[in-house]
């Protein structure tokens, strides 16, 4: 018999399901953990936007992955180059840099330090 549970691990709520098993008999094998891993992931609750989300265009620099914003390097005005990191996402205790795709200045940063982002999301706008 299986049960359904909600359960939060560092503020992220997640839905599980979890099989009751005989207290005598053998044990049924369980599913792989990193394919559990993934389904609790992928069910987990959204967090709650902080800022209205921008839409991307030409000169958007993308998160890459779901994650938080661990920093950003760069400030509205500042001249980067190709390749210059102008994010930091964290997911699941591992960075990823955001590089810029385009030389030019920035001219928003529509996030900040510690938010919640989705794939996709735009971290910062180069003109």
């Amino acid at each position: 018999m299986q049960k359904r549970f909600r359960i939060s691990v560092d503020g992220r709520a997640y839905d599980v399901m979890v099989e009751e098993v005989p207290s005598e008999g053998t044990i049924a094998p369980m599913a792989p953990v990193a394919s559990a891993v993934a389904s609790a992931v992928a069910q987990a609750a959204p967090a709650a936007p902080t800022a209205a989300p921008v839409a991307a265009g030409a000169g958007a620099q993308v998160a890459p992955l779901a994650g938080v914003v661990e920093s950003l390097p760069v400030a509205v005005g500042q001249q980067v180059a190709v390749g210059d990191v102008v994010a930091v996402v964290e997911a699941m205790k591992m960075k990823t840099d955001v590089v810029s795709r385009a030389a030019g200045t920035v001219t928003a940063v529509p996030v900040a330090v510690g938010q919640a982002v989705e794939s996709g999301a735009v971290l910062v706008v180069i003109g």
